[in-house]
């Protein structure tokens, strides 16, 4: 039984650093707002465009929707067939949870992390910038998303995978294998 609650302390690791990388998602989403409302000024108030503000704006934009996935799973925000999950029992419901994640979840972030490992370690190679001559010469940073995507991602899924282990190991066993 104490190993099986291993399981719950790992994945409340995961769960952490998720709510943390939330966190400063946030703050990058307040940042984002502040960012865009800058460049609406600047260019129809002052008829400024700066290219490395709009450029900020998108590279925001790109990190919060790279970064966020795994804390939008921790918050189980994610697109499911909700008509029949919702429907289920929480049997099946771990169950699902469980081989969504072996099955769809985690083969999924091995191919983006495979794909995506030499395209971000090309860029990194050459510290890849913007193409526009007063663009950020971060590109390589916004690219290591992609990397980032899938990690966090795929150690959140990781996390449901061992709670709904968890579960069946332990809640059911005690509650006879009765199906709700």
């Amino acid at each position: 039984m104490a190993k099986v609650a291993v399981l719950i302390r790992i994945a409340d690791v995961i769960d952490g650093i998720n709510r943390l990388v939330g966190r400063v998602v946030a703050w990058m989403t307040l940042g984002l707002v502040l960012v865009a409302f800058g460049v609406v000024v600047l260019r129809y108030v002052f008829g400024i465009g700066l290219i490395q503000l709009q450029e900020a704006a998108v590279y925001q934009h790109g990190l919060i929707l790279t970064l966020g996935a795994g804390y939008t799973l921790l918050k189980d925000g994610h697109v499911r067939v909700d008509i029949l999950y919702g429907r289920m029992g929480e049997r099946r419901r771990a169950l699902v949870n469980l081989l969504g994640v072996l099955i769809l979840l985690l083969p999924m972030c091995i191919l983006v992390m495979g794909y995506a490992w030499p395209y971000v370690a090309q860029s990194w190679r050459i510290l890849e910038g913007s193409r526009e001559a007063s663009g950020l010469p971060v590109l390589y940073v916004l690219k290591t998303g992609i990397l980032a995507f899938a990690g966090l991602l795929a150690m959140q899924g990781i996390a449901v995978a061992l709670r709904a282990v968890h579960y069946l190991a332990t809640v059911l066993p005690m509650q006879g294998r009765h199906d709700g």
